[in-house]
């Protein structure tokens, strides 16, 4: 019930809107509908002094008529745009709910805390948030780990974990604390927040053109004045042929050449796609952003997190040569007795499901090892000098090398072979001896192949980078269905990657979170940042994904390839119906003179003033119809250019060259029937 109230209130004020939207300033933006406004103000005076412009033959009722058909074909363009405008300023009542003017407890100089309105925070400055606060702006945090309820700007009910330092140190405020407390710097000027970029972008009317809208733009204007001056040079061969073009006629045929429905249509079709982003939980810098992604010629992908899960579970305990594997079971465990990473966690767990345990006494007092890039190993030395270590192939060789020990025969081939089936192998050693390899398996997630196989369908390429071995990477590529991967890669790989692409013509996007990722998402043409991210990684991106889920890249593009089909498609769908008009109102008007159009009067319209009529409200009536399709989106479907192209002539085009043909004859029966003409 309360959708409906709102979409019945939305409609009233979108009504009004579409008044207010007559202004000239307001319409001046748009060429075509422009030249529509001045003519139906031309004509509205035509209704009260037929004369006013020259002596006209036709009747008061007649100048009417087409004002008020002109008048409602400006409406209906306007209510197009209105309604599009009015579900961001929907979206954007929403979120100014969620934004507050929160309480801010403000570190002073001496430690202690002092509570100020969250709009008095400047760039710098450092609040306590408490279990149960709202976080007053964004910011990062530089003491403290908590939970913090994102739910407000993203949907998603369960907390998530954010702490000082890592990766996942940066809040967005009007999000709630819900468990211990964090110190969070203030990164943000008020009216420079997340929310206040997200309220500002779903307000439509805020929007900017975008390029490809520019340039559509540009050329419906080209096209505009080009049947203007046809229309001039049509007077002197209507007088010369005798036949009297009276000015409301001449308006009506010049709204009836241009094209109206795209005219009308375009603003529309950009702002709801705005708005479907939106929509998805994903903030767009820009309207060339969202472009940009349907133009996509390829995608780089983080392995973790995004083509797989990203947590890696202990699936099996091998030994190597001479070990048993309950020995090599224990050696697993007791090296990641210590490790509280889901990974270390796991590998406790299956030992403990293979009834394999370690007496707690015997790692009392141990010097814990952390992982750490250039070791590339982790473990516990126990208070007797006894060291456990577990790690990368290649590290633990060189360890086991270094202390004077044997690297086992059968080593090579059990490593290659959990790399082979896309696992990653960790090898565990105590001393100078090695026990066994941990096969840690990661999963790909469900669907993806079939979505990779349908990007690569329309021409998009899809790469994988990935820290993994060559192996695994290749495993891991072929499960998943990526055209190329980078194995081993580094920060910078990316970058290479996304430049090598780029130097051949194409446009690139990725994703990322961390502030190692920054340089990539911002050489990116489409770099999409994790919401729960750091802040330089958001500040590269030109869109930020509210969700934190890296395989919205995916639905990102499908959005921005919907957008352009839907302008693509509109348009044909305009250009197509214009050539219907012509058939139907260029025959009616010199066939007197020229009884040879008698062949292209196809339609057979009772009269020049009723093809007039029919084409006009024709014209008007089909903008309205076209609204949901404007608003939806046309159907997206992975295909090439090449059958896109002949789906949106046969579809749009030819369907744009029947409809207005039946439809005009139709309503010029209805005329007829009714006696208008």
């Amino acid at each position: 019930m309360g959708a409906k109230q709102n979409s019945h209130k939305m409609a009233i004020q979108a009504i009004v809107d579409s008044f207010k939207k007559l202004n000239p300033v307001n319409m001046v933006r748009n060429p075509v509908m422009f030249i529509v406004e001045i003519g139906t103000v031309v004509t509205l005076i035509l209704a009260f002094f037929p004369n006013a412009f020259g002596e006209s033959t036709v009747a008061r009722g007649y100048n009417i008529a087409v004002f008020f058909i002109l008048f409602f074909t400006v409406l209906f363009a306007n209510f197009a745009e209105a309604i599009a405008e009015g579900r961001g300023k929907a979206q954007a009542d929403s979120l100014k709910k969620t934004k507050q003017d929160t309480v801010a407890k403000l570190v002073q100089k001496d430690g202690t805390t002092k509570e100020v309105s969250s709009t008095q925070l400047r760039k710098g400055d450092v609040v306590r948030v408490d279990t149960g606060e709202i976080i007053p702006s964004d910011g990062e945090i530089i003491e403290g780990l908590a939970s913090v309820d994102e739910s407000a700007i993203t949907g998603e009910s369960a907390p998530v974990i954010k702490e000082a330092g890592g990766d996942f140190s940066s809040v967005t405020g009007g999000t709630r604390v819900v468990s211990d407390y964090i110190l969070v710097k203030i990164t943000t000027d008020p009216g420079e927040s997340f929310l206040d970029q997200m309220i500002s972008l779903v307000e439509g009317a805020s929007r900017q053109k975008t390029p490809n809208e520019i340039a559509l733009t540009s050329l419906l204007t080209v096209l505009t004045l080009i049947f203007l001056i046809v229309l001039m040079t049509l007077v002197p061969i209507a007088n010369f042929m005798d036949i009297q073009l009276d000015a409301a006629t001449l308006i009506a045929l010049l709204v009836c050449l241009i094209p109206t429905t795209i005219g009308g249509l375009l603003s529309a079709i950009g702002i709801a796609g705005m708005n479907r982003v939106t929509k998805f939980n994903v903030l767009a810098m820009s309207g060339k952003a969202v472009e940009a992604a349907g133009d996509i010629d390829t995608m780089i992908l983080d392995k973790t997190g995004t083509i797989t899960f990203g947590n890696r579970m202990a699936a099996a305990f091998i030994p190597v040569e001479e070990v048993t594997e309950e020995e090599a079971t224990l050696a697993a465990l007791k090296a990641s007795v210590k490790d509280g990473t889901p990974e270390g966690r796991s590998v406790v767990e299956l030992a403990n499901l293979k009834d394999v345990y370690w007496d707690e006494g015997e790692y009392e007092g141990a010097t814990i090892i952390e992982f750490t890039a250039d070791t590339r190993m982790s473990g516990l030395t126990l208070t007797d000098g006894t060291e456990i270590r577990k790690g990368a192939v290649d590290a633990i060789r060189k360890y086991i090398e270094a202390k004077g020990g044997n690297v086992p025969k059968d080593l090579g081939s059990k490593t290659d072979e959990i790399a082979k089936a896309g696992g990653t192998p960790l090898v565990v050693a105590i001393n100078n001896r090695i026990y066994g390899v941990i096969y840690l398996k990661d999963t790909v997630k469900p669907g993806l192949k079939e979505r990779f196989a349908q990007f690569r369908a329309i021409g998009v390429k899809t790469i994988m980078c990935t820290g993994d071995n060559p192996l695994t990477a290749a495993t891991i590529a072929s499960e998943a269905g990526v055209d190329e991967f980078i194995a081993e890669a580094k920060p910078e790989d990316k970058i290479e990657a996304i430049k090598k692409e780029q130097a051949q013509g194409k446009l690139v996007a990725m994703t990322g979170d961390g502030t190692n990722d920054a340089p990539a998402l911002a050489q990116a043409d489409v770099g999409l940042a994790m919401n729960s991210g750091t802040i330089a990684a958001k500040e590269a991106a030109n869109m930020i994904d509210l969700d934190s889920d890296p395989t919205k890249l995916l639905s990102v593009i499908e959005i921005g390839k919907q957008l352009l089909i839907t302008r693509g498609s509109l348009t044909t769908f305009s250009i197509a119906n214009d050539i219907a008009k012509y058939f139907a109102i260029i025959p009616a008007l010199f066939i007197l003179a020229m009884p040879q159009l008698e062949t292209l009067n196809i339609m057979q319209l009772y009269s020049p003033k009723s093809a007039i009529l029919s084409a006009l409200i024709f014209n008007a009536i089909i903008i309205p119809l076209l609204i949901p399709i404007a608003m939806k989106g046309a159907k997206y479907r992975a295909m090439t250019a090449n059958k896109l192209l002949r789906r949106n002539l046969l579809l749009y085009g030819l369907g744009g060259v029947i409809i207005p043909f039946v439809g005009i004859k139709v309503i010029d029966l209805i005329l007829v029937v009714i006696g208008v003409v």
